[in-house]
C-alpha cells in the first residue's frame, strides 16, 4: 500500500536545465513514485527554500540530487548547505565525466554518497540501482526523529528561559507558547497545570512534563543520557570543539570512545552566532552548525553521546580511570580527556544575579535574539564571542551597545571583528565603561553605566543584558587527583616539570606527554587547559591530537 502523499518521504532533484531535470523526475516517479514525493528545483536557492519549508513542517526527505554545474550554486555548494536541513538524506551529484574529479573531491567536503555521470540511461542498470542501495541505508539509518515539542511559560522565567536553551543548543525543535496567551492557557488546561506551575513542556508523544529538570527533558526528547557500557577505552569528559574533535578521532581510530557532557555539545563556541575564521568556512559558520556537524560526525564513527550527566569526581584504581557523576553512577576506562572549557565569570555588579534569566544572560543566549526586535541592547565583553553576539543581534535591534572596560577593542578581538563593527551603524562602542547596577520589578528595567575615564555614572532604560565577561574553568572536581594552576587551569606536559623534577606521585619512567596531566592516561585539551589559545581551531586540534597520545599511552 502506498503511504499517504502528506507523510511520504521526499526525493529532490536539482537542476538547471530544465529538459535533464523534467528527465531525472520522469525516470524517479516511474519507480518510486507510489512511495516518495518526487519534488524538482532549478536552482540550489529554489531547493534550499522547499527544504526549509520541509523542515518546519517535519516532512522526511530521503535523497537529494543536485547537478553539479548550476550558476549562483553549484551542486557540492547547495549539498554542503541541504546538510545542515536535512543531516540525514542520502547525497548524490550529477556530473560530466570531465568533472569527476570535482566530484570524488566532494565525496570528503560533503560526505557524498554517490555520484553520477550523465546520461545514465538506461535508468534500469544505472539510475535505479544507486537509488535503491541509498534509499535501503536511508531507511535503516538511526535517524532522530523530528519531535514537535512545545514549551509553555513565562517570558521573564529563568527555568523557561535554562529549558529553551537547552532545547535549541541541543538541535532539537520546539514552539514556544508565553503563559499569557491564548494558546498557551489552553496547553496548560489540557496538560492539568496552571501558570505557576510553569514551564511546562509537552512532547510530541503528547507527554506533559511539568518544571522538568534537564535529565528528565533528555530522556522525553531522545538524547541518550545513558551509556551502553561500563568500560571504554576513551572517556571525554565535555562536548565542546576539544572534547567534540576528541570523540570524532578516537571513534574513527577504533578505540571504544565515549563523550559525555552536562548540558549540549557545541560549548561556549556552539553558541556563537558566527564563526568566520574557522578553517574551510570562507562564508562563516555558526557555533550551532560546527557543532551539530561535529555531533553526527562522531557518532557516524561510532562515538557515544551521553548528554544531561554531571562529573563531579575523577578516580584512579590501578590501570583504570573513573569518572563520578552527580546521579551517583559511574563509568571507567582505560584514558580519561579533560575537555570541559570554560564558564562565563558572574558578574558583580549589584542587581545582576537578581535578573538572570529574566533579561540578563551569560552567553549569547540565541533564543533571546527574537525578544530583542526594536530594543537597545547592552552586551558587556571586549572578546570575539561578545563581538559576534553584537554582530549577530545588530539585525533586529533598535541599537546594539558594546560595553567594553579596556581603551579599545583592538586589545582583545580578532581584527575582523572590530572592522564588521566599525561598519555596523546601529552598534555603539563604549570604552572604558562597566557595568555598576541593575534594577528593574519583575524583570531587568534598567541599567547604570559607569564612564572610568570621567567617573561619572548614567542610569539607562534596558531590557536585555548579554554578559561576555571572561571565563574560568570549572575544575573543583579534580580536586586531590590533578594539578592544575593559581586559577584552575590543568597542567600538562612540559608545565608539569619544574626545574626537569617529574610531577609528585610520578611513578612512570618516561616523563608526561605533551597533554597528559599529573596523571598518567589522564589528559586535557581545549580552553581548560593552562595557557591554551583560546580558539576553536586550537581546541579541535588539541582533542586531535590527545587521541595520539592516548593511542602512544595504551601501546
Amino acid at each position: 500500500m502506498s503511504t499517504p502523499s502528506v507523510t511520504k518521504p521526499a526525493i529532490l532533484s536539482v537542476d538547471d536545465d530544465p529538459g535533464v531535470s523534467r528527465a531525472v523526475v520522469r525516470d524517479l516517479r516511474r519507480r518510486y513514485g507510489a512511495d516518495y514525493r518526487i519534488l524538482r528545483a532549478e536552482s540550489g536557492a529554489q531547493a534550499l527554500e522547499a527544504l526549509r519549508e520541509m523542515k518546519l513542517r517535519g516532512q522526511p526527505v530521503a535523497v537529494l540530487i543536485a547537478d553539479y554545474r548550476m550558476p549562483g550554486m553549484d551542486g557540492i555548494e547547495f549539498l554542503e548547505q541541504a546538510m545542515d536541513l536535512h543531516p540525514y538524506a542520502r547525497r548524490v551529484l550529477l556530473t560530466a565525466y570531465a568533472d569527476t574529479d570535482a566530484a570524488i573531491n566532494a565525496i570528503n567536503v560533503i560526505d557524498l554518497d554517490h555520484y553520477l555521470l550523465k546520461p545514465w540511461d538506461p535508468p534500469e542498470e544505472k539510475l535505479y540501482p544507486v537509488i535503491d542501495g541509498l534509499l535501503e541505508v536511508w531507511r535503516s539509518a538511526e535517524q532522530r526523529p523530528v519531535y514537535e515539542t512545545k514549551v509553555v511559560g513565562d517570558r521573564w522565567s529563568p527555568r523557561s528561559s535554562q529549558v529553551r536553551e537547552f532545547l535549541a543548543r541541543n538541535q532539537l525543535p520546539y514552539r514556544w507558547y508565553p503563559v499569557d496567551e491564548p494558546e498557551g492557557t489552553r496547553l496548560l488546561e489540557a496538560a492539568g497545570a496552571d501558570p505557576l506551575t510553569c514551564p511546562v513542556v509537552i512532547t510530541a508523544a503528547g507527554t506533559a512534563l511539568i518544571q522538568p529538570t534537564d535529565s528528565e527533558l533528555a530522556e522525553n526528547v531522545g538524547l541518550t543520557v545513558e551509556p551502553s557500557g561500563d568500560f571504554y577505552d576513551l572517556i571525554v569528559v565535555g562536548g565542546g570543539p576539544a572534547g567534540l574533535g576528541a570523540a570524532v578521532y578516537g571513534a574513527s581510530e577504533g578505540l571504544r570512545t565515549v563523550l559525555v557532557e552536562r548540558t549540549a555539545t557545541g560549548g561556549q563556541a556552539g553558541q556563537s552566532s558566527r564563526i568566520e575564521n574557522y578553517l574551510g568556512f570562507p562564508d562563516g559558520v555558526s557555533g550551532s552548525q560546527l557543532a551539530d556537524r561535529a555531533r553526527r560526525q562522531a557518532s557516524k564513527f561510532g562515538a557515544e553521546l551521553i548528554t544531561t550527566r554531571d562529573v563531579v569526581a575523577l578516580e584512579i584504581n590501578g590501570s583504570a580511570r573513573t569518572v563520578r557523576f552527580a546521579d551517583g553512577g559511574k563509568l571507567c576506562a582505560h584514558t580519561v580527556l579533560i575537555a570541559t572549557g570554560v564558564d562565563y565569570r558572574r558578574h558583580p555588579a549589584p542587581g545582576v544575579d537578581e535578573f538572570t534569566g529574566r533579561g540578563v544572560y551569560y552567553g549569547s543566549a540565541m533564543t533571546e535574539a527574537a525578544e530583542c526586535a526594536e530594543q537597545e541592547v547592552y552586551i558587556v565583553g571586549g572578546a570575539n564571542s561578545a563581538g559576534q553576539a553584537a554582530v549577530f543581534l545588530s539585525r533586529n535591534a533598535l541599537r546594539v551597545h558594546l560595553v567594553v572596560r579596556g581603551d579599545s577593542l583592538e586589545r582583545s578581538m580578532s581584527h575582523y571583528l572590530v572592522r564588521q563593527i566599525a561598519g555596523i551603524d546601529n552598534i555603539v562602542v563604549h570604552t572604558e565603561t562597566e557595568v555598576v547596577g541593575a534594577d528593574g520589578d519583575t524583570h531587568l528595567e534598567r541599567i547604570i553605566l559607569r564612564d572610568n575615564s570621567t567617573g561619572t555614572e548614567d542610569k539607562v532604560d534596558a531590557q536585555r543584558l548579554f554578559l561576555f565577561i571572561g571565563a574560568a574553568p570549572q575544575t573543583g572536581w579534580l580536586d586531590g587527583v590533578v594539578l592544575r594552576d593559581a586559577a584552575g587551569y590543568v597542567l600538562a606536559g612540559p608545565d608539569l616539570m619544574v626545574d626537569g623534577a617529574r610531577p609528585p606521585g610520578w611513578e612512570l619512567p618516561r616523563p608526561p606527554q605533551h597533554l597528559e596531566t599529573s596523571v598518567p592516561g589522564v589528559f586535557v585539551a581545549g580552553d581548560v587547559h593552562a595557557e591554551s589559545a583560546k580558539r576553536v581551531a586550537s581546541a579541535v586540534g588539541e582533542g586531535a591530537m590527545a587521541v595520539m597520545l592516548v593511542h602512544r599511552y595504551l601501546a
